[in-house]
């Protein structure tokens, strides 16, 4: 036996005399943390009682709590006494949901809607949706197959569209010398776009800037994208978060489709209503003809049936509940505008703090940007003080999520930041 043992090998390491190795995946590299996870665990990992963490972008309210809307809670119990069952959704998902979410888009006038010329789905999210948009254009897009995005932009895009299989590029937006939106810039960098190309556009509360074009601009941008035959792709993560109200947050949108535009539309109810783990989105691709969308609608759910063969339910119903009872809708708008206001107040705060502080740096851009993010203009060595000196953590890149500042925490802020700007 003791001879038996001594001749046998590994089987790990040989097999038929040829030879094996004990692991497959050595050539897998550790890959960089997640940007924003590595702030939430720098923060849990600090003990001083007056830090702040300003990276997650999730609402909180005044005590840095999250928080189930009103609206949101009384449609989960409509539901809970409906006893629903939990089936598999369509591929597409809740249908009533889809017409909905098009509805708050673009209003129940909207002459695409009535014609039906709008192929419509329930995704995962907005990142869901934004996935499975780049997959159907990835396919199916005729011309040149780029995407142009906002420089800079929310930093999951650039991911979406490149495992996708579309080429990304740029075109200018941010102007880090106001902190503002480069108008004139972005009309020369889109100028040179080729034709035929994907333009994609944040129909509201850019993110990570808080940077958002004027109607008047919005008119000039859409007339330009026209006149390049470019293809707009809107990302709609905010509607009603940015400014508290709905059909102002949609007015690029609406404005796009009234100069004639075809377009794409991704929609996300995780901010508006507080919906973040329940997954609730829309994808849309919206043309001239109902034939056209029936066909686009058939290819779309063959996308989708291999990447997630269905969408969540729970998230749909509450957001069908709400957008379908018209006193259950009114309260949702209070809710989503006490969010807004919330996030608006806390930028006043903070900049006028600022300014009593004696900063000589002007300040106006914090309240001039729009919706969870401030693009603050501070540069990655402030914000590096700022995490080791007054337990503040952010984005190296100087963005601060607004739902993390609270009338508790705000002067504190303030102090850490004219300390680390001056």
């Amino acid at each position: 036996m003791a001879n038996i043992c001594k001749n046998l090998r590994p089987i790990s390491s040989q097999i038929n005399g040829v030879r094996h190795n004990s692991q497959w995946f050595t050539g897998v590299k550790m890959g960089p943390p997640d940007a924003i996870l590595g702030v939430t665990e720098a923060y849990k990992r600090d003990s001083n009682p007056k830090k702040i963490n300003l990276g997650a972008g999730a609402y909180r309210d005044d005590n840095g709590k999250p928080w189930v809307l009103p609206s949101v809670r009384t449609a989960e119990e409509r539901i809970f006494q409906k006893k629903m069952d939990h089936e598999y959704a369509p591929i597409g998902g809740n249908a009533d949901f889809s017409k909905l979410a098009s509805e708050l888009a673009l209003t129940e006038n909207s002459s695409r809607i009535k014609e039906k010329t709008n192929a419509t789905v329930q995704t995962i999210s907005g990142t869901g949706a934004l996935r499975v948009g780049a997959a159907f254009l990835s396919k199916f897009w005729p011309h040149n197959r780029e995407v142009y995005l906002p420089n800079p932009t929310w930093g999951n895009h650039v991911p979406i569209f490149e495992h996708s299989g579309i080429k990304v590029q740029r075109y200018t937006y941010y102007d880090p010398k106001t902190c503002g939106f480069n108008f004139q810039g972005c009309l020369d960098s889109i100028k040179n776009i080729p034709e035929k190309s994907i333009i994609l556009l944040h129909a509201c509360a850019h993110n990570p800037t808080g940077v958002d074009p004027s109607y008047e601009q919005w008119k000039e941008l859409s007339s330009l994208i026209k006149k390049k035959q470019l293809y707009p792709f809107f990302d709609m993560a905010y509607q009603g978060f940015a400014s508290g109200d709905i059909d102002r947050d949609a007015q690029a949108v609406r404005l796009f489709e009234k100069d004639g535009h075809d377009y794409c539309l991704t929609q996300s109810f995780a901010k508006n209503m507080g919906l973040y783990g329940e997954r609730a989105g829309a994808f849309s691709v919206v043309g001239k003809s109902k034939e056209e969308a029936d066909r686009i609608m058939s290819q779309v759910k063959i996308l989708i049936r291999p990447m997630y063969s269905n969408p969540p339910v729970h998230g749909a119903r509450i957001v069908t509940e709400i957008l379908s009872d018209a006193e259950l809708r009114a309260l949702w708008l209070k809710d989503v505008k006490l969010m807004a206001d919330r996030i608006i107040g806390v930028r006043k705060q903070l900049r006028d703090n600022l300014v009593k502080l004696g900063s000589s740096r002007p300040w106006n851009h914090i309240t001039d940007q729009i919706g969870m993010f401030c693009f603050t203009g501070m540069t990655p060595e402030q914000v590096d003080t700022l995490a080791k000196d007054y337990s503040v953590y952010l984005t190296r890149d100087g963005r601060v999520s607004m739902a993390g500042v609270t009338s508790k925490n705000v002067n504190y802020l303030a102090e850490a930041m004219h300390a680390v700007t001056k």
